[in-house]
């Protein structure tokens, strides 16, 4: 099917449950990929599962135990697009400079077994920004591909809004507790483990770790030396008795279970 004949039928599936996978079949028009998802993030809440197409223990990685906390180190939840604008992005543009040594990448994304994740990132209006990803296994999209999707990033976000004009009203009422910032989630996240609370330039600090930022990214968004992030990483492990990065991955997800 041709981009005309394709984009023809986006048109006529808005507003009906057909609308998204319509509007992936387009987007395959142009460019093949294997696998695809559409999440809704407005602020710190569980984001919506618009679509996906994933095998059934697929889902459970890609859609089931992302929405369970790692979604919270995702660099497309992390850097939305500005209010009524909208981008298309490779996943490593937005990554920060440790990315695929943080324990979100290995413990988590590696998980996926994705060889390059691209995002169609929509301001929505009302604080909601969408993401329609585009996943290849084997290779990533070519200079020429991610041009000729480029092209189309109008119609798609033109497409989206109209399809889903009011999303903020799907997210519904939640508790105070779970509309923090990230700093304030791994604070409560690592009280309910019983462990001694972190001072707020530790949060900080984890923080920065927990999303792939090296010592030296670290220290230069909190304005200190590399090596006193490294002391006060130290100091960190110590308090919640853990040798690791991992560790300390581990201890965040397993310990938003009693914030969510």
């Amino acid at each position: 099917m041709d981009w005309f004949n394709a984009s023809a039928r986006v048109v006529e599936a808005v507003g009906t449950p057909e609308f998204a996978a319509e509007l992936v079949a387009a987007l395959r028009s142009i460019a093949p990929f294997e696998h695809s998802v559409t999440f809704a993030y407005f602020q710190d809440r569980r984001p919506l599962a618009l679509h996906d197409e994933f095998p059934a223990w697929k889902r459970q990685v890609m859609v089931a135990d992302y929405q369970a906390g790692p979604y919270l180190l995702d660099p497309f939840y992390l850097n939305p697009p500005q209010p009524g604008t909208a981008c298309l992005m490779r996943l490593r543009e937005l990554a920060p400079d440790r990315f695929y040594q943080a324990e979100y990448f290995r413990n988590y994304y590696v998980q996926t077994e994705l060889a390059e994740e691209i995002g169609f990132m929509f301001d929505m209006g009302q604080g909601v920004h969408l993401v329609v990803s585009a996943m290849r296994a084997t290779r990533v999209f070519s200079a020429r591909e991610f041009r000729e999707l480029r092209a189309v990033l109008p119609f798609v976000a033109a497409a989206a809004r109209k399809n889903w004009p009011d999303l903020v009203q799907e997210f519904g009422p939640q508790p105070a507790a779970a509309q923090g910032s990230l700093a304030e989630l791994i604070e409560t996240a690592f009280r309910n483990v019983g462990r001694n609370l972190l001072t707020p330039r530790e949060t900080e600090v984890v923080e920065y770790t927990l999303k792939g930022h090296s010592a030296e990214a670290t220290g230069k968004a909190l304005g200190i030396s590399p090596g006193t992030v490294r002391i006060h990483k130290r100091n960190i492990y110590a308090k919640l008795r853990i040798g690791s990065q991992g560790e300390l991955f581990s201890h965040f997800i397993a310990a938003l279970s009693g914030v969510k």
